[in-house]
């Protein structure tokens, strides 16, 4: 029975103990900053990187054009494998010629002005020399004993409360003047590029090397539905199989037959012979074609869109 004081207050300590520890693990449970609630207030306030992924109705068909987005009607392709349709890249080819040439001539306009600034400040330059030579001339005392004019009496060079005496109204232009506002300097043009690029690669495009291939449609004998709506439209020229954005197709340089890369590998490259044609083939006549993503982690296409944005608010 002396015991039973001893068991009651541990009893009661131990109870008190779980009930400490239960109140602090509810309080933690509510103050953990979830990823919704971290990835809503990203979203929500415009600071941190954002980052989405791109869903299969955002990514173009592999037989349509990267410009228009719309299957190809006359389809050529890059030396990168990049397809366009041959009117719409014909017409971006022209159109930034056109701007390159526009801005070729304002930077030559522009070279021109600050030559002609140049020259002007070295005319400036030699008329301030011939100045300061013939004021020299004229007093030759001073000129052999290095002196320079009397200055100005003492009063005059005073220092004044006003910042608008002894010339300093010129020096300290009023921002309410329009004539005393400082004036910015134009902006310096860099020499632009001279060269017209893939709108994809980044790379320099050239007319001459576009390639014209052909696709082969499929052959379903459904003669009632247009070849535009159909899901699968073409395949592979060689071994019929269908094409998509989730099967690897390459082009034949040679022929402008688009096969797969399982055919390739199967059946090109043993004798490295078009099978269109019959014309011998080397690696680079053998240029891979730049396809859309079939939606699916395992297609090889990054679908995975990200936003750099400032890291914390100022």
């Amino acid at each position: 029975m002396a015991d039973t004081p001893l068991l009651f207050q541990l009893g009661t300590a131990f109870c008190f103990h779980v009930y400490i520890v239960e109140i602090i693990t509810l309080i933690d449970s509510g103050t953990v900053y979830t990823y919704h609630e971290r990835k809503k207030d990203t979203s929500s306030s415009g600071y941190g990187t954002k980052s989405v992924r791109v869903g299969k109705d955002s990514v173009k068909d592999f037989d349509c054009c990267s410009l228009t987005l719309q299957p190809c009607r006359n389809p050529v392709v890059t030396p990168d494998g990049h397809l366009y349709d041959k009117e719409a890249i014909l017409e971006y080819i022209i159109h930034k010629k056109k701007e390159i040439a526009q801005k070729m001539k304002q930077y030559e306009k522009q070279k021109s002005q600050m030559k002609a600034e140049q020259e002007e400040l070295g005319r400036a330059e030699v008329e301030s020399r011939k100045k300061a030579f013939l004021e020299n001339e004229g007093n030759p005392v001073c000129a052999v004993n290095g002196s320079k004019e009397p200055k100005p009496s003492t009063s005059r060079n005073q220092a004044s409360i006003s910042n608008m005496k002894i010339g300093n109204e010129k020096a300290l232009p009023s921002f309410w003047v329009p004539s005393l506002t400082p004036s910015a300097s134009a902006t310096v043009m860099a020499k632009p590029d001279e060269k017209v690029r893939c709108p994809m690669s980044g790379k320099p495009l050239k007319l001459k090397d576009l390639i014209e291939i052909t696709l082969t449609p499929i052959n379903d004998r459904d003669q009632k539905t247009s070849l535009i709506t159909k899901q699968a439209r073409y395949v592979c020229a060689v071994t019929n199989d269908v094409l998509g954005n989730s099967v690897p197709c390459a082009i034949l340089k040679t022929s402008g037959s688009v096969v797969t890369m399982e055919c390739v590998e199967k059946i090109i490259k043993k004798d490295m012979v078009d099978p269109i044609n019959g014309k011998k083939l080397c690696e680079s006549d053998i240029i891979l074609l730049q396809r859309g993503a079939s939606g699916f982690a395992g297609s090889g296409i990054k679908l995975k869109a990200t936003e750099n944005r400032p890291a914390m608010q100022a």
